[in-house]
């Protein structure tokens, strides 16, 4: 067991800890002016039932995040234990949509098919977070489906195996 202050010099040994606790992933989506825009992001967490409110925590220093500052509409589209390429796909770049089984959604969304659950959402709130920020949304559609969701621990890729 190591116990340590965060800061500058135990940043990594921070990160690490964090990393320890498992998270889905999502993909989260919306239109720019430039076309469809996405970012993988596993700071994604319900907020309130009525309203229907949850959050995702974009770094600011991503070059994507303001686009989604701006942004009034967006999806949060959580990923199956079969899309982990997908992750790693908008993990690198946010304008990869080519080959992928998408559409816009009646207000412009970017709707990705396949996941495992979609929530399309419009923006009620930002908040300052440190080095990132914290958008709230209000959601305004769901769509679920049945599968396993892809987790992450540690910096690698795993699934949900459910105990006795």
């Amino acid at each position: 067991m190591e116990t340590f202050t965060p800061g500058p010099d135990t940043a990594r040994a921070f990160r690490a800890s964090l990393g320890r606790f498992a998270t889905g992933v999502t993909v989260v989506t919306t239109m720019t002016d430039q076309g469809p825009l996405g970012m993988t992001v596993n700071s994604f967490a319900s907020v309130s039932l009525d309203p229907p409110l949850v959050l995702w925590s974009p770094a600011k220093a991503s070059h994507r995040t303001a686009h989604f500052i701006r942004a009034q509409h967006y999806a949060i589209h959580v990923l199956s234990d079969r899309q982990a390429e997908l992750c790693q796909r908008f993990a690198r770049d946010g304008d990869r949509f080519e080959g992928l089984d998408w559409a816009p959604c009646d207000l412009g969304r970017p709707l990705i098919e396949g996941c495992i659950a979609r929530f399309e959402c419009e923006t009620t709130a930002v908040h300052d977070g440190g080095d990132h920020h914290i958008i709230v949304g209000r959601v305004t559609r769901a769509t679920t489906r049945e599968g396993t969701p892809l987790l992450f621990s540690r910096g690698k890729f795993g699934r949900f195996q459910a105990s006795d």
